[in-house]
């Protein structure tokens, strides 16, 4: 039986290896092993609210956040590239529509290296295991906002009540 005809990605864990954070037992087993499937979002979401930031959520989130700093971390890596690329164009409005494309790339290259900033914050706080609570009230941020947003740092009521502050003092 393939990884196709299962349904998914599975990575096939031998019996003496044991359970691995941040995947489940899948309905097959085999004689030669088990397997396992990572979590998905909805299993997650599905877990009772008692296992909040429990070891297969933590490393769901660590993974994901990984996976998110690796893609970033490549795109950085393109747009060093792609900006030595010198362009030659001997008409003015190309050259000013090359320009305007460099200084866009720059700006979402520079909003992804705040992203970047924010993902090894988020790992940080996996490590010291305050991943997962408010950092305002010390409650937890909840999954689906995690999953949203997994650098989140504050949960929902005190992002909205941060935000109210914030524009009542800025107008």
């Amino acid at each position: 039986m393939n990884d196709e005809t299962r349904g998914g990605a599975y990575c096939e864990m031998r019996r003496e290896c044991g359970r691995m954070p941040g995947y489940v037992k899948s309905k097959t087993n085999t004689s030669d092993g088990e397997y396992f499937m990572p979590l998905t979002e909805s299993a997650i979401l599905a877990m009772p609210e008692s296992d909040y930031m429990n070891a297969e959520q933590i490393e769901f989130f660590r993974v994901r956040l990984v996976t998110m700093r690796d893609e970033l971390q490549g795109k950085v890596d393109e747009t060093v590239e792609h900006m030595r690329e010198q362009e030659t164009v001997a008409d003015p409005a190309d050259r000013a529509t090359v320009e305007e494309e460099h200084a866009l790339e720059l700006r979402t290259r520079d909003r992804e290296r705040k992203l970047l900033k924010k993902i090894d914050q988020a790992l940080e706080r996996i490590a010291d295991k305050s991943y997962g609570y408010c950092e305002e009230t010390g409650e937890p941020i909840g999954l689906a906002r995690l999953i949203a947003r997994p650098t989140a740092t504050l949960s929902v009521e005190a992002q909205t009540r941060r935000e109210r502050m914030q524009k009542l003092y800025a107008d």
